[in-house]
């Protein structure tokens, strides 16, 4: 029989919402309890999720005894702060959604849990599970005969409006590189299995949030650019954002080009941004070709329609959850995101961003 794991969840706004709705897909795991301090987030939360508890404060959730792991999906810049109380009080697994941290003086605490810390912590990094990527990312060494160069673009949609609004401003999200880019930056280092040397970045703020303001300010957030990475095995790495560009077939296009051939994964964006008037919304596609002989194969990865309904990541939040439960049950023995990989992906962002606001490349030493 299934051992039954109750998550605690501190933070239920979009993607805490998308949390929840796969754990109630899961087998033998259930959401327990729930901090959400904002009433409109803690409403919908409750809807979501009925027979969990809601709780007013993060001590009061971690008072509960019967708690099994908690997952982090609370603003960017709240991350350190309830990690290192999580810590002190009660250090269960830990599921934490990226960003890791946002500001580079973080550094050093967060990066003392690795030594400190008694129970797993598991960075999210959803882009990793999409079905199309996953099958990407399984091919792509043997297609590519060892990737020497990779790329990739994402065409999507503008950033959604937060509680407070949180994300318009860099102080909040780390900025765009880090709140929104630590994913590619991930997914760079796991294809290629190796480290970043050299960052270098352009980019602007050209269309998106600049007629609003927030109490006098206007959004200081990034909306397009351009990153190019070299890396420590001689492999380079390019990503190519762009933020008002959601009239797209396809948000992600990730492409890998090694000696023996190329390798390519197309990924929608969320089903429910799809016009209804354009029928059925993109599929994912694998698309493999070798360069002898030459003959391009194109495989569609479907997701399953009840995946699709429950997040805006093709699926990927639900397989996060199941790899996660299976560490929790003692059926792998490390998390697929270490904290040293959330640091690297958080490193590689504040450079690009550091690059784009000074026109200069800049130099990662080896950790």
């Amino acid at each position: 029989m299934t051992r039954q794991i109750n998550y605690g969840i501190i933070g239920c706004g979009m993607m805490g919402q998308e949390h929840l709705r796969n754990i109630a897909l899961l087998e033998g795991a259930r959401t327990h309890a729930i901090f959400e301090p904002d009433a409109g987030m803690a409403e919908i939360a409750g809807q979501i999720a009925p027979e969990a508890l809601l709780v007013p404060s993060l001590d009061a959730l971690l008072a509960l005894p019967d708690l099994d792991c908690l997952l982090v999906a609370s603003p960017n810049h709240c991350h350190v702060t309830q990690v290192l109380q999580i810590a002190e009080t009660r250090p269960l697994p830990l599921l934490i959604e990226k960003p890791l941290f946002t500001d580079p003086a973080d550094v050093e605490a967060m990066m003392a849990l690795r030594d400190s810390y008694p129970a797993p912590i598991w960075v999210a990094m959803e882009y990793r599970y999409m079905p199309p990527i996953a099958a990407f990312l399984g091919q792509a060494k043997a297609v590519t005969g060892g990737i020497r160069m990779l790329t990739l673009r994402e065409h999507r949609f503008p950033f959604l409006q937060k509680v407070g609004n949180w994300n318009r401003f860099n102080r909040n999200s780390g900025g765009t590189f880090v709140e929104k880019c630590c994913h590619f930056f991930d997914l760079m280092r796991l294809a290629l299995g190796a480290e970043p040397v050299r960052v270098m970045a352009s980019a602007a703020q050209s269309v998106n949030h600049l007629d609003e303001r927030y109490k006098g300010e206007v959004p200081d957030i990034l909306d397009n650019g351009y990153v190019i990475v070299d890396f420590d095995n001689g492999a380079r790495a390019m990503l190519e954002l762009c933020m008002f560009a959601e009239g797209a077939t396809y948000q992600e296009e990730i492409s890998a080009v090694g000696p023996a051939g190329k390798i390519e994964a197309l990924v929608p964006g969320p089903s429910r941004f799809w016009p209804v008037h354009l029928g059925a919304p993109p599929v994912p596609k694998l698309i493999v070709s070798p360069r002898a002989p030459k003959g391009p194969v194109t495989t569609e990865i479907p997701v399953c329609r009840d995946l699709l309904d429950a997040g805006d990541h093709n699926g990927s939040t639900f397989y996060q959850h199941q790899a996660f439960l299976q560490l929790l049950r003692g059926e792998r023995d490390r998390p697929d995101v270490s904290l040293l990989d959330g640091w690297m992906a958080v490193r590689m962002g504040h450079a690009a961003q550091r690059s784009a606001a000074c026109g200069e490349p800049v130099l990662l030493e080896p950790v």
